[in-house]
């Protein structure tokens, strides 16, 4: 059976993102799982085609241009298509930084891996959904990034992710005319490395509000701030 739409999810070999992919692939589309090193990709891979589900992987570094040129470019030319951007990828280094007395060196990774390194995914994705003038963008965001309970700590994070949401809702506006949707959404607190342990969900329940945002029809919303199937306060 030929799968319904390809998927791209970056981050996708552990976590929230894995937990995507997974979905996505029950749900009938191809998915690549775009990872760190080639290595990472194949236990996941491998257990996915277990199942007799369409997946595959390619390698992908957010915070190399070329990289992600590369893998977006393959990933179209291999299968004609891309249909979905998962970005999910994303570091979690600042814990308890405050913006007086910041380590810029962690901002600058910060933001150049979960925000700059989010947007030229988008960058690469869009010209690929526009052919087909279909699409759909999800990108995982947080509540620490909500600028209406914004607080202190963990500065660069939360910047990179009220970024991320702005991001959000621009790239929803150019696009609306071209079929794609784009949204962004909050995980939670869930049990992934990023969380130090202070969860309350699994990567497959954070999971499924994003599938269902991935899967939108052609009416659905844009540039919307979501969480667990309701909107997030901007």
């Amino acid at each position: 059976m030929k799968a319904a739409r390809v998927a791209f999810v970056t981050g996708g070999n552990r976590g929230i993102g894995l937990a995507i992919a997974q979905g996505l692939a029950r749900a009938g589309h191809h998915v690549v799982l775009g990872t760190r090193s080639e290595a990472a990709a194949v236990l996941p891979v491998d257990t996915l085609l277990s199942e007799g589900l369409a997946a595959s992987a390619h390698q992908l570094d957010v915070t190399d241009p070329a990289s992600v040129v590369r893998a977006v470019a393959d990933t179209a030319n291999e299968h004609g298509r891309l249909d979905i951007l998962i970005n999910a990828a994303a570091v979690a280094i600042d814990r308890g930084q405050l913006a007086s007395s910041a380590d810029f060196e962690k901002v600058q990774a910060t933001l150049n891996a979960n925000l700059l390194g989010l947007w030229r995914c988008c960058s690469a994705a869009i010209p690929e959904m526009r052919k087909h003038r279909y699409g759909r963008i999800v990108n995982l965001t947080s509540h620490l990034g909500s600028v209406s309970t914004m607080q202190g700590g963990n500065v660069s994070y939360r910047v990179s992710k009220a970024g991320v949401n702005a991001l959000t809702r621009v790239l929803a506006a150019e696009v609306a005319s071209d079929g794609i949707l784009v949204n962004a959404v909050s995980p939670g607190r869930t049990a992934t490395r990023m969380a130090y342990g202070e969860t309350d969900r699994t990567p497959e329940q954070a999971a499924v509000a994003a599938i269902e945002l991935a899967t939108l029809p052609d009416d659905g919303p844009t540039g919307g701030l979501w969480f667990d199937g309701g909107s997030l306060p901007w």
